[in-house]
Order: structure tokens, then C-alpha cells, then sequence
């Protein structure tokens, strides 16, 4: 088993652990097309995957394949204590045309970071500035929306420099 094996089946665990699947519950939501002892060949290196198959599991889990390659991976970097709390998915019940630049933005940093887990994300208080700007609000007005639009958690107003 190759390095390079191994380390893109650290990516693929890492992907499905982040979305809560474990390896039966790829094969139960994608009704039987993964099948679960195939994919854990793959996450241990055991088994060699196609591009095809490749990019079939991408599609599956909702990630560009670039994020499945090990060398697609950056790092996280190191974050600041003070974060607030995105609800990705009451986010995906706001308009669109109200959270199309919040959305836009999340999903950027997703891709950053690698992180698809789909129902929170962090973010520092210098991103809600830069979201104030976008919205033409102040970071605490936004977060007042935020909160109303029932993304934030109304404990974000501590988080929120004067």
C-alpha cells in the first residue's frame, strides 16, 4: 500500500466523518450503490479507485474531488478563541435573495477548509465584518439579522466587539 493510498483514504474517512456517516450509512443513503465494504477498502488503501469512481463518491458526498486528493488539502489554520456559530441549515431556510452573500461566503470558506459537514460553520468576528460590509450594515446590526433570521444563536451578541 502506497503513501499516496493511504493518505487518500484519510481524506475520504475525513470527508464522510465530518458529514456523521459511518461506513453502513454510505451504503443505507445511497441505497446500496456504495457499498460499505468497498468504501472502507478505499478509506484503508486496501483497494485502488478509479477517477471515475473517484469523482462518483465527490458527487455522492457533496465535495469537489480536489478536496478527496491529498494534495487538494490545505491545512487549517490556527483560529482564534472568539468564534461565531453559522446554522448551515436554518441558513438554507432564509430567502435567497436575503442570504445569497452569507451563503456564498460559508460555502468559501468550506472549500477553504475542507470542512463539509453541512449543518454549523465557525467563523471569526473579522469574516462578520467583512459580511457587514457586503451587507451595508455594522458587524452589530448584522448580527442582529443574523440572530432574527435564526443563523446565529442569540449568545453571538457577546461574542461581538463594541
Amino acid at each position: 500500500m502506497s503513501d499516496y493510498a493511504k493518505s487518500l483514504g484519510a481524506r475520504l474517512r475525513a470527508i464522510r466523518t465530518q458529514q456523521g456517516l459511518s461506513l453502513h450509512g454510505v451504503e443505507e443513503k445511497s441505497q446500496g450503490r456504495w457499498k460499505a465494504v468497498v468504501v472502507g477498502s478505499y478509506e484503508r488503501g486496501d483497494r485502488a479507485v478509479t477517477v471515475q469512481r473517484l469523482s462518483e463518491l465527490a458527487d455522492f458526498y457533496g465535495v469537489p474531488v480536489s478536496e478527496l486528493l491529498p494534495e487538494g488539502h490545505a491545512t487549517p489554520a490556527n483560529e482564534p478563541a472568539s468564534r461565531l456559530i453559522i446554522d448551515l441549515e436554518q441558513l438554507s431556510a432564509v430567502p435567497a435573495d436575503k442570504a445569497a452573500p452569507l451563503a456564498r461566503y460559508a460555502a468559501t470558506i468550506q472549500s477553504q477548509r475542507g470542512d463539509y459537514n453541512g449543518r454549523v460553520l465557525s467563523i471569526r468576528q473579522e469574516d462578520l465584518r467583512s459580511l457587514a460590509v457586503i451587507y451595508d450594515a455594522s458587524p452589530g446590526a448584522l448580527t442582529e439579522q443574523l440572530i432574527g433570521w435564526g443563523v446565529l444563536s442569540p449568545d453571538a451578541r457577546r461574542h461581538i466587539d463594541a
